[in-house]
């Protein structure tokens, strides 16, 4: 979010991320994230934006992938291993070491000094996104 903050834009693999984060751990309706991101992204495109945010959240036309629930350590690990994306971004992180930013509430002296504790633990919200999936009238 600093970085669209900073530069009005985002590589799409992070929209992806950060766009299942807010809707299925946080729970935070679609069209909010959607919103926000067209309020800021220079390359903003109302169908591209609206459509990407709907398949991430499982509604709309193509509504197959509902149960992908983008695991945001998992995401981390995978595309940015060293964690130098992260410490970009995420200054207070930018004295713990390689892969270690990916889960700094896992730091042996805890999350360093600036930085929030975990707001959710993924698993779980994870569990409670498709619950709430599976309950809804189709």
């Amino acid at each position: 979010m600093r970085q669209l903050r900073a530069q009005a834009w985002m590589h799409n693999r992070v929209r992806m991320v950060v766009a299942s984060f807010l809707v299925k751990d946080l729970h935070i309706a679609w069209q909010r994230g959607a919103a926000h991101f067209m309020d800021r992204l220079v390359d903003g495109d109302v169908p591209q934006n609206q459509l990407n945010w709907q398949w991430v959240a499982g509604t709309g036309r193509d509504a197959a992938p509902y149960f992908r629930v983008f695991n945001p350590v998992t995401q981390g690990r995978t595309f940015d291993p060293d964690g130098m994306y992260v410490r970009r971004w995420v200054p207070e992180l930018r004295d713990v070491p390689g892969g270690a930013v990916h889960e700094p509430w896992k730091l042996p002296d805890g999350v360093p000094a600036g930085y929030p504790e975990r707001v959710v633990d993924h698993a779980r919200e994870r569990e409670v996104a498709l619950a709430d999936h599976a309950r809804r009238p189709t």
